[in-house]
């Protein structure tokens, strides 16, 4: 028996963990859904155990499979770290990325610090803004790689993510069960905001809009503290929040893409690198929660 577990193989492995799909999974790492298929049969050949539980909508995690994707991580992680060592142990230099605060605090956290590991001559200042902002902040040339909700006023970008959105309230509060109900909910202009006031219009359930701000942070104090419902990625729901569900009342919400933007090619080696990192490692969607 082969015992070799080959980096492609736990690459796609990580990839159908991370979207509970052969479909998404072959998306992210750039193969056919039968490829993708072939590559998990050969690596539970390898290990001579089950690693996925297959049904037709999804892809879960044997108990097996669960400690491998681990020990995937750490070697690919390892890997990329090695590979940028030896070919290009020379690079340094400073790269500045924007993207709303809530995607900085959801998924983006562990890439970042992944690529500080494999990068750690490279200095990254981050912005966390509304995607609008971040957007013309990167026309402007204020940031070299965006990543950012995709909407119809955005030109360009490579979709590598797409993030459902969810009502989320307080777990020690009842404040889903007010008439009207409260919402606490981005400035105009967000697709968030859009999704949850017009299914809301459609449905006819009163409600008014408590607070307004900015930034997750504002949105997810007010939920908190019992005050209001809100709406976030689904990635970025917090400890202490819960996702509200259809059985309460709240419809099923629209995803959003999410789009990163690139440095015109040749501008900026770093920023290639960041910009390459982030497309590779962010995964394609977010599980479901419990």
């Amino acid at each position: 028996m082969d015992t070799t577990l080959e980096t492609p193989l736990l690459r796609t492995l990580v990839a159908v963990s991370e979207t509970g799909s052969f479909t998404r999974a072959a998306a992210q790492v750039h193969r056919t859904q039968s490829a993708v298929s072939m590559q998990i049969k050969r690596l539970e050949q390898t290990v001579g155990k089950p690693l996925l539980e297959r049904d037709r909508r999804h892809a879960r995690l044997t108990r097996e499979g669960e400690a491998l994707v681990e020990y995937a991580r750490r070697i690919l992680n390892l890997h990329e770290e090695a590979l940028a060592a030896v070919s290009e142990p020379e690079i340094t230099g400073r790269v500045r990325i924007g993207t709303p605060d809530d995607y900085a605090a959801g998924f983006l956290p562990q890439v970042l610090s992944d690529f500080a590991e494999t990068h750690p001559n490279v200095e990254v200042d981050m912005r966390c803004e509304t995607s609008a902002k971040i957007f013309r902040a990167f026309e402007q040339g204020e940031v070299d790689v965006a990543l950012l909700t995709s909407g119809p006023w955005l030109k360009g970008g490579e979709i590598i993510r797409r993030e459902p959105i969810v009502w989320a309230t307080s777990v020690r509060h009842m404040v889903h069960e007010r008439d009207p109900l409260p919402l606490a909910v981005f400035e105009p202009g967000c697709l968030f905001r859009e999704s949850a006031l017009a299914a809301f219009d459609k449905s006819r359930r009163p409600y008014r809009i408590a607070y307004s701000s900015e930034s997750t942070t504002g949105l997810v104090t007010a939920a908190l503290a019992g005050l209001a419902v809100t709406v976030l990625a689904r990635s970025s729901v917090p400890a202490g929040l819960r996702e509200l569900s259809p059985d309460e009342g709240f419809p099923v919400l629209r995803s959003v893409d999410i789009a990163l933007l690139r440095p015109p090619p040749g501008r900026s080696r770093v920023a290639d690198r960041l910009a390459d990192h982030i497309a590779q490692r962010v995964p394609m969607g977010a599980a479901k929660a419990a």
